[in-house]
């Protein structure tokens, strides 16, 4: 799977990039055809948001988060990209 994290507004540090990396990975364990991903990092005066799209083999994904803490952001992001992939992966398995 590759990643690719940009900012908007905010500085990537080493350790936000590794926290990004490590939460995606769990996405690749539930669909093994992920090919790739972009994640976006902004802040907006006090919002810290973070957006991904995900494209699967067939088919994109994508989710926006907003929260006071963009750790807790990153984790809601990646919440509801790992429910869209469950749900796709069930159309998927159950069509065949």
């Amino acid at each position: 799977m590759q990643i690719t994290i940009s900012g908007h507004h905010v500085e990537l540090t080493d350790s936000l990039k590794d926290y990004v990396e490590n939460k995606l990975s769990r996405l690749d364990k539930h669909h093994g055809q992920i090919t790739s991903t972009n994640v976006i990092l902004s802040v907006e005066k006090m919002r810290q948001k973070a957006e991904a799209s995900i494209h699967v083999s067939g088919k994109d994904f994508f989710a926006d988060c907003e929260s006071d803490d963009l750790y807790t952001a990153i984790d809601a992001l990646t919440d509801k990209l790992d429910r869209q992939l469950l749900k796709h992966k069930e159309k998927i398995s159950s069509h065949r």
